[in-house]
């Protein structure tokens, strides 16, 4: 790894921060970064992976440390998920329960967002919002092989978000945009871009963001707000922002590991110590910063509920959103598929829709004024008389013990697969298939003679 190269702004004021305990930060940005991965708890025999379990992330759930590979197995069909140890902790603090409606902000990757999904146990809900396009469609993807069927993937500004969801969602997670100090180490560049300027534009703009946020959230509702900056510019004066401008209250978490808050930095504010900071010193991960709060009363930004819901009420009835019929044949077409394989107790076709000849059960009924890349569960898409399985299903359909699955025998199958190539079988089995490696289900494949053909989705190949 190159050097790591501070800007003497940099360091002069973390001295300045750090006085005595300066020494060991800047010691320890030089040290290799700590490297982890979760496991997926709604795949099926998900802890049966190829990875060391020795040495668990403390404090958060089925979070081990160790480095995994995106042409393994497991990341492939959604098993694992590789994810800096400190960026673990505010899903977990968050603490969401299985039914609640939640939002996860600032999402891509998808790491907060897999995590979420993971707690809420396919009950209620999960939006996550990605504004850059590019880095959506990696959360979507994510998401995708996490096989959860609960969330609404948008690509959406904050404001029109806000316009669509008013006083909606029971927690809502904000692991906002920041200057990154708490990357240096794992991303050299970073370095380039930070500035004391930097660091005042990015508080500038968390602001902005938590200023819809709050729109969004149930009074009484939990609010977690994390960066990977230790700035506190952009951390404890954005606790003092939450609570003195936009009416929030600071509360515990359940995450007892790394350093507190430290009211030293500029706010005597009650429940700071309630904060959490992450240094690379601590030999947990990279730097993070958390807190978590609950919204205790009606803030100044924040418009009239009814207000909201007439904007909304017209905003639909202007759009004219056309609905599509999905015929009976079409259904029998599709349940037809579904009859050959096991499916989850939450499943209920009755709620099925169709889009441009794509079908899929919605997690949210009503998308209208907002970008959607994924709603629900996609079964797969009608094509002149036939029914053709997505993606998504497959890794859906994971979650369960099936039948009708095609096993790869070695890596360089597997391998041939994932480029888009046809395998063999002995199996008597005709129509499509799933198709599994060292037990592990991550396509769809339809089986001719003694052939399958390949389903695996272009985009993912390798």
């Amino acid at each position: 790894m190159d050097k790591l190269v501070l800007t003497k702004e940099f360091i002069d004021k973390y001295q300045k921060l750090l006085a005595t305990k300066a020494s060991s930060f800047f010691t320890a940005l030089e040290a290799e970064p700590k490297k982890a991965f979760r496991l997926n708890p709604l795949k099926a025999n998900y802890q049966k992976v190829s990875y060391d379990l020795s040495e668990p992330v403390n404090g958060v759930e089925d979070a081990y440390y160790g480095e995994i590979s995106g042409r393994d197995i497991e990341w492939v069909n959604g098993y694992v998920y590789s994810q800096d140890p400190s960026a673990m902790y505010p899903a977990e603090a968050l603490g969401v329960k299985p039914g609640q409606k939640v939002l996860d902000l600032c999402a891509a990757p998808g790491g907060k967002s897999t995590a979420l999904l993971s707690a809420l146990k396919n009950e209620g809900l999960l939006v996550a919002n990605e504004i850059s396009a590019s880095r959506a469609k990696n959360l979507r993807e994510n998401i995708e092989r996490w096989g959860a069927s609960n969330c609404l993937v948008t690509n959406e500004d904050t404001s029109q978000l806000a316009k669509k969801f008013p006083h909606f969602f029971d927690a809502i997670l904000v692991d906002a945009p920041c200057s990154g100090e708490g990357m240096f180490r794992k991303n050299h560049d970073a370095v380039t871009y930070w500035s004391q300027e930097y660091v005042l534009e990015c508080s500038s703009r968390q602001k902005e963001i938590l200023n819809e946020a709050v729109k969004m959230l149930k009074t009484g509702g939990s609010l977690l707000y994390s960066t990977c900056t230790y700035a506190p510019e952009e951390d404890e004066k954005i606790c003092a922002y939450l609570v003195n401008k936009l009416g929030f209250k600071l509360v515990k978490t359940k995450v007892n590991v790394a350093s507190a808050g430290v009211p030293a930095w500029g706010e005597n504010l009650a429940g700071i110590e309630y904060a959490r900071r992450f240094w690379p010193q601590d030999e947990i991960g990279e730097g993070q910063f958390l807190a978590k709060f609950i919204l205790s009363k009606a803030s100044d930004t924040e418009e009239n509920i009814d207000d909201f819901k007439q904007k909304n009420k017209k905003r639909r009835k202007k759009a004219g959103k056309k609905v599509e019929i999905f015929t009976k044949a079409e259904k029998e077409l599709v349940k037809e598929l579904l009859a050959s394989f096991n499916l989850p107790v939450s499943f209920d076709f009755s709620k099925a829709a169709k889009s441009n000849d794509h079908v899929y059960i919605p997690a949210v009924e009503d998308t209208s004024q907002i970008k959607v890349l994924n709603n629900g569960l996609e079964l797969g898409i009608l094509k002149k008389g036939r029914f053709q399985p997505s993606q998504q299903l497959a890794q859906y359909l994971g979650q369960m013990q099936q039948e009708r699955v095609v096993e790869l025998q070695n890596q360089a199958e597997f391998e041939k697969y994932l480029h888009g190539e046809t395998v063999k079988t002995e199996k008597k089995l005709k129509g499509f298939v799933l198709v599994s490696y060292q037990g592990k289900i991550f396509s769809f494949g339809k089986v001719a003679g003694q052939v399958v053909k390949n389903f695996y989705p272009k985009g993912l190949r390798v």
